[in-house]
């Protein structure tokens, strides 16, 4: 898969815990994205934040695994994050999604393309 030199990055932060129909929404998001064929997604694991309640979640050792922070992030066509944030928005109670332009500098799958993408 090419991507277009100027795409896209969603950007998902939630909880650790969050749950969407039972499931964790963070493999519910990364899978769903997977599902649309989008071109990958990153899950990285905060060790202290706070959002919109203030409350603040920490890996320390006594309160270890309380809720950490977490990020999903995707890059992707605008097209295809156009498509994707309706459900996304469906999936998420508690949160922040933002959206952002990015130059892609380098996407590579296999020996086949070794090329930095195509304006």
């Amino acid at each position: 898969m090419k991507l277009e030199s100027e795409s896209y990055l969603l950007r998902i932060f939630i909880g650790e815990s969050d749950k969407h129909e039972g499931k964790p929404l963070v493999e519910t998001i990364v899978r769903r994205a997977r599902e649309r064929g989008m071109a990958g997604a990153t899950v990285l694991r905060g060790f202290l934040g706070f959002g919109a309640h203030s409350r603040i979640h920490t890996s320390k050792v006594l309160r270890l695994s309380e809720d950490l922070p977490v990020i999903i992030e995707i890059v992707d066509r605008k097209d295809r994050m156009d498509a994707f944030l309706p459900e996304l928005e469906k999936m998420i109670t508690e949160g922040l999604v933002t959206l952002e332009k990015v130059q892609v500098i380098v996407y590579r799958h296999g020996p086949e393309s070794n090329t930095a993408p195509e304006k």
